[in-house]
């Protein structure tokens, strides 16, 4: 089965338009050692609420509560 089929059987009818309308928007891209520089874990705050971001020893990115 070829992919095309696959995305649109995933998402209903819409998917197809829905992937096109976020590809649209420019998504902010950042390197995570402008987040974390040397460090390997970093606080982010949001709506008041503080989130750890943390790189394991596999190099797999974790956000906890």
């Amino acid at each position: 089965m070829n992919e095309s089929k696959l995305k649109a059987g995933a998402g209903g009818p819409h998917a197809d338009a829905a992937s096109a309308a976020v590809a649209a928007v420019d998504t902010p891209e950042l390197d995570v050692r402008d987040i974390m520089g040397a460090a390997r874990e970093a606080v982010i705050r949001h709506n008041g609420e503080r989130y750890r971001l943390r790189i394991t020893a596999n190099q797999k990115l974790i956000l906890t509560k």
